[in-house]
């Protein structure tokens, strides 16, 4: 492998499913600006997900509209004036 190519600021991070308040703690190098405490008490960056393993229909096997900040109503609207 080459050298110097990945990123080294790798931590553990805060991942949250906004649609069902899960969150799970893994290592990533992804940017936040907000933080949360964790389980251990320490605090970690947290990142929000629209969706994740545990809201995604294909995983859960459940089919469920997720609609953030009305995509689908303002969706149509704006083609049923066509």
């Amino acid at each position: 492998m080459k050298k110097e190519i990945h990123p080294s600021n790798y931590r553990l991070v805060v991942f949250k499913d906004m649609s069902n308040e899960y969150s799970f703690l893994t290592k990533s190098c992804i940017d936040s600006k907000e933080t949360v405490k964790w389980e251990d008490g320490q605090e970690y960056p947290l990142v929000k997900l629209e969706i994740s393993h545990t809201s995604h229909p294909f995983y859960t096997g459940k089919m469920k509209l997720v609609d953030t900040a009305g995509r689908i109503d303002k969706f149509r609207t704006r083609y049923n004036k066509k």
